[in-house]
Parts: C-alpha cells; structure tokens; sequence
C-alpha cells in the first residue's frame, strides 16, 4: 500500500473509503479515487477546514487532476472533522496585502468556476457548518447532500463585509430578495430543513450515514450516461438565463448530439434488452 493509502486510511469516514485504489497527498486536502468517484476532502479540522492560501491553491490543483481524470464521473467535496468549511481563515484575511478583491478573483473564482464548467457531477456532503465562503463552494455545487443537524451560516454582515463566492447569486435566486436579504443581513443561519424547503440542498441524512448515502447516490449517478449528464448541466446552467425560446432551440442542439451517440443506442437497446445499460461516454 502507498504512503498515501496508508496515510488516508487514517481519515476515512465511510467504509467506502476503505476500498479506495489511489489518491495524491496534499498539506490540507485529500484526493481519493474510488472507482468511477472522486473525493476531494479538505483537511483542516483543526481550523473547522478555514481557507487559507495553501488550501486554495491545493483544491484547485485536486479539482484539476479529479476534472482531467477520464474514468471519473462524479467527485465529491467534503470536509475533515466536524464541519464542512468555516469560510476564510480570518488570521490570514486580516493580513492580507493586496486586499480581498485580487485573492477572490485569483485564488477562488478558478476553482469556483472549473467546478460549475465542468463535465462532471459535483457533488458536497455537509457535516457541521457550511460557513461563508465554504457554504458558497457547497452552493456551487451541482449536488448537496446535507447532515440533518448541518447548517449553511451567511456570516458576512457580523463582520462587516458581504457574500462572496456566488453566495448571493444562489440565494436570491432560491430564496427571493426579500428572504436572501434578511438572511444575509442578520449574518444568520438555515437549518438543513430550510435548506432544502428553498431548494439549496437535495437531500438529508442523519449524521451516522451521510456519507455512506451521498457515496450510494455518487455511485447511481456514476452509472449514468456522460454525455447526458454533461449537456443537462449545461443546459440547466443556460435556461437559468435564457428565455423560453432560446431555451427550446438549445435542447434540440444537444438533443441531436446525444442522439448522434453511441450512448444513446446502448440504452435503447438496454430498454429493449431489460438489462442495465453500460454507458461509455461516447
């Protein structure tokens, strides 16, 4: 066993993880490979997973090599320990040099952005708090799956400053002016419940099986056709700002290039078959 496997074996949170075949050793994220699902933990529990500069620099390099990895279908993020991320290290913001604008722009908008451009599924498990720019990352995903005792924390306003990460793009597009502004103003919290009553999370495990529930879910979904997956993610990004009409001509483009597949025969002629298709991407 690698240094790696031998090191991670140590973090596991789910019994899935112990058949996990490779990973990469980062100082504060972990990168797993578990068959056809990645797995991206950051690893500050000592610091409740807070970004600091080598944590973003790491996770855009684990979000890299998960993206650039072709037998991979759906990564999952989640957070070491009791929580899944408590925002931005504030010992490190304070000192920052060159202000917050350049290091939001530089340092978590690529990672931000590769996510939401990407072909695959993401997918974030949240235990404990998802807390500022951490809720943002969960948020960001395509996918959450949330403990049921979780909470997703718009901390901005209790220490002057404002959303960042997309967190107010997602809220008021959920929750409406009105509620996304209470929210955020009051630097207040959403329980799971109203977390997923809005719409910002899928689904809610109790703490004991969340991970292995979000892996049994990345599991059914890695099973799916990629091709598919890929232009719906696409698709649903674009109709969030398209208008009806434009919205029905780019469902007949991508409808064509999935027709035009191989995947697409394979799963008709599953149908016919009454057995499980086998998707390749192609």
């Amino acid at each position: 066993m690698s240094v790696i496997l031998e090191k991670a074996q140590k973090l596991f949170l789910s019994d899935n993880d112990a058949k996990v075949q490779t990973g990469h050793e980062f100082e504060t994220v972990n990168y797993l490979v578990n068959g056809k699902i990645g797995i991206i933990e950051l690893n500050r529990p000592d610091k409740l997973n807070a970004f600091n500069q080598t944590m973003r620099s790491e996770l855009q390099a684990a979000i890299e090599m998960a993206d650039n990895n072709d037998d991979l279908r759906v990564i999952i993020i989640r957070g070491a320990g009791d929580h899944f991320s408590s925002g931005a290290d504030l010992k490190e913001l304070v000192s920052a040099k060159h202000g917050i604008e350049a290091q939001l722009l530089n340092e978590y908008k690529p990672f931000l952005s590769r996510i939401a451009q990407s072909k695959k599924i993401y997918m974030a498990v949240v235990q404990g708090a998802a807390a500022g720019i951490g809720g943002s990352l969960a948020l960001n995903c395509d996918l959450v799956v949330m403990a049921e005792d979780a909470c997703l924390f718009q901390a901005f306003a209790a220490i002057g400053l404002v959303p960042d990460g997309g967190a107010s793009w997602h809220l008021v597009n959920k929750l409406g002016y009105k509620k996304a502004f209470e929210l955020c103003v009051e630097a207040d919290k959403l329980t799971a419940q109203e977390c997923q009553t809005a719409g910002l999370v899928n689904r809610i495990s109790d703490q004991a099986s969340l991970q292995d529930d979000a892996f049994a879910w990345a599991t059914k979904l890695a099973s799916g056709a990629p091709l598919s997956q890929q232009y719906l993610k696409r698709l649903l990004q674009q109709a969030q700002r398209a208008s009806l009409h434009d919205t029905i001509r780019q469902e007949a483009l991508y409808q064509q290039f999935c027709f035009n597949s191989e995947d697409f025969k394979e799963g008709v002629n599953a149908f016919f078959d009454k057995r499980d298709a086998s998707f390749t991407g192609k």
